[in-house]
């Protein structure tokens, strides 16, 4: 029995564009964006037709891991403004209709952050257990094999003062907390609260698959020796926290959502994350920033999702760009023609789509000069700030914090939403076509046969039909498929008949 579109929760329906704070609006001038900046630019994102947005961490942090490495759970950084922004910024984005979703780090600290300043100082003191401390193996030598994330060395730090190591998964200043420890989890949950309380709509919980851990911490094994931890971490504990998590979110009003980053080697190991509707409400599946532009792995990772998820009646999420990785652009060669057919693949999949901040304004990476790196995992490319005018500054500061991406000024928002042709517009419309359509929305997804090099699919929900087309390949492809184009990639044939031919990195939305 289908489900009536007004009885599914919010976040099934919804499009959830992602603000990387730093990136994103900069409201005073000093080249770093900021709270108030989101909000400035909340009207930009009502009328592109976005349901909810979810801010990267904003909290007070020593800038290590540019804002993952947390000092204080429940304060904002001077950088990004204060508490009343964010209290503004929320209230603002809901007289929209917008929720907002903020970061939940549970992961880890920062290694200023005061519990681990507690926990460091004494073996005897009451935090020492917060965190995840054990002797070495011999002299110099840690506890086992773990690599961490980004300097490729161990994933423990020795300690002098106290003569143990601690385990972090990530950087030595990100010290991994210890969920075995039931204060913790309570802390963590504290946290939880105060945001709620504040009406934010959930979290997006960062490296939710690591927060559970082996006790006994074994090395690990062929073929994961030398790969970070992080990528591999597996553990039954972990969904046990989940289900607390989730039972925190359920004692509020509202359809709160959690959101888990699960990044792991593939769907199979992301579905059961999901648990029987007891844990994350939506997992990220990266499936498809892993995917090359190649029509037959496109349609192996989605056979592969509905195979992993659709037993465990789990909703799928569809990303493919954010703070971590390249943007979809640039991996997939700087063809903007590509682009905008990609932004048709993935607002018309069966789930629900994450867009990064400046994704609707076709953006490439920055190219970044050697002296301005600053990230350590490489990722300042992806993160460069998003152009808003086309005048000299695009809307910063005079000396913003990264370079800005390439052709700037024609890509800027302002210059994009004057031109009724632009990728903006594009998105723009792919939303306004899923609000109109329960089919896109919400929709069964059925793959159809095509010519070698497109992806077919059709949606339905109800009386409610779609099909989608996108030619992958290296030539023109005639497709035998009939209806009206509702939106196409190129903006060609919109409003009229499919004449059958798909140009090559082209894709239509066809209406019966």
């Amino acid at each position: 029995m289908l489900e009536r579109p007004d009885q599914v929760p919010w976040w099934r329906r919804a499009v959830v564009y992602q603000i990387y704070p730093r990136s994103f609006a900069d409201a005073n001038g000093d080249g770093i964006g900021d709270l108030d900046g989101a909000r400035q630019r909340l009207d930009h994102l009502a009328w592109l037709g976005v349901d909810a947005i979810w801010l990267s961490p904003f909290y007070p942090s020593p800038m290590h891991d540019f804002g993952y490495d947390v000092a204080d759970h429940t304060g904002v950084h001077p950088l990004f403004g204060t508490l009343d922004d964010l209290d503004r910024l929320v209230a603002e984005a809901g007289k929209r209709d917008i929720r907002v979703i903020v970061d939940l780090v549970p992961n880890h600290t920062s290694h200023e952050h005061p519990w681990f300043q507690a926990s460091r100082s004494s073996r005897d003191d009451p935090k020492r257990d917060w965190y995840v401390w054990r002797d070495g193996r011999g002299p110099g030598e840690p506890p086992n094999n773990w690599v961490g994330a980004f300097l490729e060395g161990p994933a423990w730090t020795w300690d002098p003062h106290t003569e143990q190591w601690y385990l972090h998964q990530f950087l030595p200043q990100q010290p991994d907390l210890n969920w075995a420890n039931p204060e913790v989890r309570e802390a963590v949950y504290d946290v939880m609260r105060f945001w709620l309380d504040r009406g934010v709509a959930g979290f997006r919980i960062d490296v939710v698959h690591c927060i559970g851990r082996d006790p006994e911490l074994p090395d690990d094994e062929p073929p994961w020796v030398g790969i970070p931890h992080c990528a591999i971490n597996e553990h039954p504990s972990t969904h046990e926290y989940i289900k607390e998590m989730r039972a925190v979110v359920e004692a509020y009003d509202g359809d709160r959502v959690l959101i888990g980053e699960t990044a792991l080697p593939g769907t199979r190991w992301v579905a059961p994350y999901y648990g029987h509707g007891d844990e994350l409400h939506l997992a990220f599946n990266f499936a498809a920033t892993h995917a090359p532009w190649d029509a037959e792995r496109w349609r192996q990772r989605i056979e592969r999702i509905h195979e992993e998820l659709d037993p465990r009646g789990a909703w799928p999420t569809w990303v493919l760009s954010n703070h971590d990785m390249p943007r979809h652009r640039t991996r997939y060669g700087g063809s903007e023609a590509r682009a905008r057919a990609a932004a048709v693949a993935l607002l018309t999949q069966r789930g629900t789509p994450f867009l990064y901040g400046g994704e609707e304004l076709g953006l490439e990476d920055a190219v970044v000069p050697p002296e301005r790196v600053v990230d350590p995992g490489g990722r300042d490319g992806c993160r460069a700030p998003v152009p808003w005018l086309r005048a000299p500054g695009h809307g910063w500061g005079p000396d913003p914090w990264l370079p800005f991406p390439p052709e700037a000024a024609e890509r800027s928002a302002e210059a994009q939403r004057a031109d009724p042709t632009s990728i903006l517009h594009l998105y723009r419309r792919l939303l306004a076509a899923r609000r109109r359509s329960d089919a896109l929305r919400l929709g069964h997804q059925e793959l159809l046969d095509a010519p070698a090099g497109v992806l077919a699919w059709r949606r339905r929900c109800g009386d409610d039909e779609r099909v989608v087309l996108v030619n992958m390949g290296d030539a023109p492809a005639t497709v035998a498929a009939t209806g009206t184009v509702e939106v196409a990639s190129d903006g060609r044939g919109e409003g009229a008949a499919f004449d059958g031919v798909l140009d090559v990195d082209v894709a239509v939305v066809l209406r019966p």
